[in-house]
């Protein structure tokens, strides 16, 4: 498939998207970026399946390689796991036209990113994100963050790639769990603005390969109109607030964030229903469809374990927090609430209190 280009006020970046693409990267780095040191950020679980095969192809290119692997996890996502990384790009000698390669989901793709935005003020980063999560959404668009006790990604930055390396071949090593983890996004995407999606996931009718692509065309116009999340791109964290909530107060261990979406989806439209403001019968359709591809629709956890995560939101600006609402299925929009109205609505619609 021929290259998208992300365009954004601060940069603009090629997408690849190709079957064997993994056996490329070393000349698409190499065209990229004019150093020939690079430290390859990975974990302990895709490090085995494809870290070679990355180190060869860009040794071949005429790159020094360094290597730095984590544990697989959200757990990695801390001030150590960074600190770690800066040890590494030091030890490497990483200079600021060296690239950082960012090789695994959405936990090394914003844990390197976010070394790499910060190590001597920005090097370059390419993202090859080998999740159907990270390739959907997470690899593209500059968010990079790490995690602290008090929340989710609430120290980050945004900085856009390099470039964006996605190689479908490699979904196929997924389980069914985290592909499933992926689809929730991609849910996410048909249910915010493009409805015919959603048809094509509803009837399991659909190409992987063109919903990747489809998925990523979607988050760089959107992006490229709202590149810092201060309006529409708030829009595509419907199902966050709730969703990184229920991934905070269950130690990042019972739900994979693409599990705690789709409850937070749920959850968004159930709020939207009482409150007059979504279409009757949508949290039904959205309840089927995830279902249909074996995703929770409620968590068991009480409704007082979530509220201080879902007041420290990104989305909060002053005194409201702007909650992404559906009015129906492809038209999303944002409902700013005050956190004594969202925490009266959600206790109404909450399973447990």
């Amino acid at each position: 498939m021929p290259e998208i280009i992300a365009r954004t006020a601060t940069a603009d970046y090629p997408i690849f998207i190709q079957q064997g693409a993994l056996d490329h990267l070393g000349e698409r780095v190499a065209a990229s970026c004019q150093g020939r040191r690079t430290v390859i950020v990975t974990d302990d679980q895709v490090g085995p399946l494809y870290l070679e095969r990355v180190s060869a192809s860009l040794k071949a290119a005429g790159f020094n390689c360094g290597e730095a692997i984590v544990p697989a996890g959200e757990g990695s996502k801390n001030p150590e796991r960074l600190a770690f990384l800066y040890a590494r790009f030091h030890e490497t000698g990483l200079s600021r036209t060296d690239p950082v390669i960012a090789l695994g989901g959405g936990v090394v793709g914003d844990l390197a990113g976010f070394a790499a935005a910060t190590w001597l003020r920005g090097v370059p980063l390419v993202q090859v994100p080998t999740t159907l999560l990270a390739q959907v959404d997470s690899s593209v668009g500059g968010k990079t963050a790490i995690d602290l006790p008090q929340g989710k990604n609430l120290v980050g930055a945004f900085y856009q790639p390099r470039l964006v390396v996605m190689d479908p071949a490699v979904l196929h090593t997924l389980s069914r769990r985290f592909m499933a983890d992926g689809m929730a996004e991609v849910i996410k995407y048909g249910l915010i603005g493009d409805e015919a999606l959603l048809d094509q996931i509803e009837q399991q009718a659909y190409d992987l390969e063109w919903v990747v692509a489809r998925c990523v065309r979607s988050k760089i116009a959107v992006v490229a109109r709202d590149e810092k999340d201060s309006g529409e791109r708030m829009l595509l964290n419907f199902g966050h607030t709730v969703g990184h909530a229920i991934e905070k107060a269950t130690g990042y261990a019972a739900f994979s964030h693409g599990e705690a979406v789709a409850v937070g989806m749920v959850m968004a439209a159930a709020i939207g229903e009482k409150l007059g403001e979504t279409d009757p019968g949508t949290g039904d359709r959205i309840r089927r469809v995830l279902e249909a591809y074996q995703l929770p629709v409620q968590a068991d956890v009480p409704l007082q374990a979530l509220l201080p995560a879902i007041f420290s939101d990104k989305k909060r600006l002053g005194s409201r927090i702007h909650y992404v609402l559906l009015r129906r299925p492809g038209e999303a929009f944002l409902k700013p609430m005050t956190p004594n109205e969202l925490s009266a609505v959600l206790g109404e619609v909450w399973p447990r209190g």
